[in-house]
């Protein structure tokens, strides 16, 4: 991988994609730390300051913020609006017939709807970031902070409005710098950018780690989370990089004298199909419960009951349920992102076949059932990835936004690798000889 990145600055162009999608990280993360107006950023700092942590949908929004939430910046939403927007439109798709529809009309359509994905996008960024300057306004954000009430001093509408615009047009930025990213850079925007919040998170969670040590000094805790780490990430590329692929040959076909088709090639179907989206699905499902028990400040006993099992990151029914969850999420992601009788469909018009089973409805059986056979380690090696900063809560007092947690390491881990290997094809073709010299 090191050797690929000291190739590409060697060369000029890619050396230029380089540092241009270098400036704009170091402009994304510029903004993540300029406070939006209205913000008592006192008050905000020493609730930082505290020993209160974000958990649940909170943590989760702020991880992709990279630490911009809480510290309610211009940048605060970061680009889970547009993630959201973005799942939202996938799900759509396999719903509406309309979205199906330019789906399938190549180039042209997809431009349509990434279309709608950007109105999608301003229009969750306007509803959360509403929410959360009303949660800020009420202390919600910063529940326990005895200065929580006063992160928003001026409550009133054009204040709030404000506020809220600031937010949005952050959120707007963000989604044209991942633009510019794709457009003259290396690798997804989007991804990068998610990259880099999460990366930036890295050396302040490790610092507090060692902080919050008991043992030499905090260098025994230090070093074993960077061991557990290292095997973590080891997991991940092993378990990302897997794929059963399913042999397919098509058949010679006689177009006048000559012959077409008779090639062989395969089916990739990765272990972990699902890629990071049930793990967002069951946290941000997990965090419905404590919240309406936060906004209704109920006292029943259902409310009781939310707060003991489903507040703390550590408890066993918590961890129980966002397991099974993230388990039910994966095949239910998988069920409408892969259509094996379209794919069958695809294959009998292209007079391709799979070695030993008949074409149409025995081949869209067949892919069904090994689906269903490899989804069940991808999900339960999600859920198990998933656990980790939980466990780490319990092991060494870290917060849910533990370094290597699920997450963010299966996100760092999956950019980093697609962004190699980008790298590494476009190193091959402007090294490629060719047959005249």
């Amino acid at each position: 991988m090191l050797s690929a990145f000291a190739r590409a600055f060697q060369t000029p162009d890619l050396r230029k994609k380089l540092l241009f999608t270098l400036g704009i990280m170091v402009l994304f993360r510029l903004g993540a730390h300029i406070p939006i107006p209205g913000v008592n950023f006192v008050a905000v700092h020493e609730c930082l300051s505290g020993p209160n942590k974000a958990n649940g949908l909170f943590g989760l929004v702020n991880l992709f913020s990279g630490n911009a939430l809480l510290q309610l910046t211009i940048f605060a939403l970061g680009i889970m609006p547009y993630i959201t927007a973005s799942i939202i439109l996938q799900l759509l798709t396999v719903v509406i017939p309309r979205l199906e529809a330019l789906k399938k009309e190549g180039q042209a359509g997809t431009a349509k709807i990434t279309q709608y994905t950007r109105y999608l996008t301003i229009a969750l960024a306007v509803l959360q970031g509403t929410g959360i300057v009303a949660t800020a306004s009420s202390g919600a954000l910063f529940s326990g902070c005895s200065v929580a009430g006063d992160v928003v001093p001026d409550t009133g509408v054009f204040r709030v409005a404000t506020m809220v615009i600031t937010m949005t047009a952050g959120t707007t930025v963000i989604m044209w710098l991942g633009e510019l990213i794709t457009d003259r850079g290396i690798g997804n925007g989007m991804s990068i950018l998610i990259f880099t919040s999460i990366a930036a998170g890295f050396p302040g969670s490790m610092w507090a780690i060692k902080q919050s040590g008991k043992i030499g000094g905090g260098w025994v805790e230090f070093f074993s989370v960077i061991a557990i780490g290292i095997v973590v990430v080891c997991l991940v590329i092993f378990v990302e990089q897997a794929q059963r692929r399913i042999p397919v040959q098509y058949a010679k076909r006689m177009i006048g004298r000559r012959a077409f088709g008779g090639t062989s090639t395969y089916i990739p179907l990765k272990v972990n199909q699902a890629g990071v989206i049930p793990v967002i699905f069951a946290s941000s499902l997990l965090y419905i419960p404590a919240l309406v028990v936060q906004l209704t400040n109920s006292q029943a006993g259902w409310a009781a009951w939310v707060r003991t099992n489903f507040v703390r990151g550590d408890h066993p029914i918590y961890m129980a349920t966002y397991f099974v969850l993230i388990v039910f999420f994966a095949f239910f992601y998988v069920a409408i992102s892969f259509n094996p009788e379209e794919v069958a469909d695809n294959m009998k018009k292209y007079g391709g076949f799979i070695p030993g089973i008949r074409a149409g409805r025995p081949t869209a059986e067949y892919l069904n059932y090994v689906l269903t056979r490899i989804t069940w380690p991808g999900s339960l090696y999600l859920g198990l990835i998933a656990l980790i900063p939980m466990i780490a809560l319990v092991a060494f007092n870290a917060n849910q936004n533990f370094p290597f947690g699920g997450t963010s390491v299966l996100i760092v881990v999956g950019v980093g690798l697609e962004t190699v290997k980008q790298i590494e094809s476009q190193l091959q073709q402007r090294n490629y000889e060719g047959f005249l010299r």
